[in-house]
């Protein structure tokens, strides 16, 4: 469905994305975008959801690192930029994406805005956003999680001047509240769990151990006879 989808739109703008990956991760302590999670880092995870996406052209923005966050996904077709006002906030993290999709031969039709610290993001999941917001044309389609919407979300083209408008210490969901009923929705439980503490981490890692153990119980159970 999304491959038609952006078969289709191409005639007019495609689908851009842009990865944010800029944070210094104060509360865990050490990188979070270079946590592994299922044998990947967090970054790796994110990035190879967003190309499976088949959205264009795709923006990581560095900031607190960079160096080693360019060799995780040196082989993926990303544009990258580093912020060099990283620490003001996730507000000047979007502006520098932003910038970089200016450049563009092509404005995109709507701006897809993610995180690299959701774990449990699929390409299905953002593949709904993306089919939703271009099919109603809403201004805004967001994740619906924990009582709230917020990113992963998909930004029309007249949303784009209001982005740039976001100040340093602003993210995303402040300018979602503000479109009110307008803004499409998507659920998407696994949007409660983020990696922003060393305890979130361990509850993470715990939860998959959990799964992997019921599917060993599973696949080791006697048939029903």
């Amino acid at each position: 469905m999304l491959s038609e989808l952006n078969t289709a739109s191409a005639t007019t703008a495609p689908v851009a994305l842009i990865l944010l990956a800029a944070g210094a991760s104060a509360r865990m302590r050490q990188p979070k975008q270079l946590l592994y999670y299922q044998g990947k880092t967090l970054l790796r995870r994110a990035a190879e959801t967003a190309a499976a996406t088949g959205c264009q052209p795709l923006v990581l923005v560095t900031g607190a690192l960079h160096e080693e966050l360019v060799a995780e996904i040196e082989d993926l077709p990303f544009l990258i930029t580093r912020n060099p006002d990283w620490a003001t906030g996730m507000g000047s993290s979007i502006r520098a994406g932003l910038a970089t999709l200016e450049k563009a031969p092509q404005p995109p039709s709507a701006v897809l805005i993610m995180l690299c610290d959701q774990p449990l993001l699929t390409p299905a999941l953002l593949s709904q956003l993306i089919e939703q917001q271009q099919l109603t044309q809403a201004p805004v389609v967001a994740a619906a999680y924990g009582g709230t919407l917020g990113v992963p979300a998909v930004f029309g083209a007249d949303t784009l001047p209001a982005l740039r408008q976001l100040g340093g210490a602003e993210g995303a969901r402040q300018l979602i509240a503000s479109y009110g009923r307008s803004v499409g929705s998507v659920p998407f439980a696994g949007g409660i769990f983020d990696v922003d503490t060393p305890a979130q981490y361990a509850s993470l890692l715990e939860k998959d151990m959990g799964e992997e153990h019921t599917e060993d119980a599973d696949s080791h159970a006697e048939p029903l006879v």
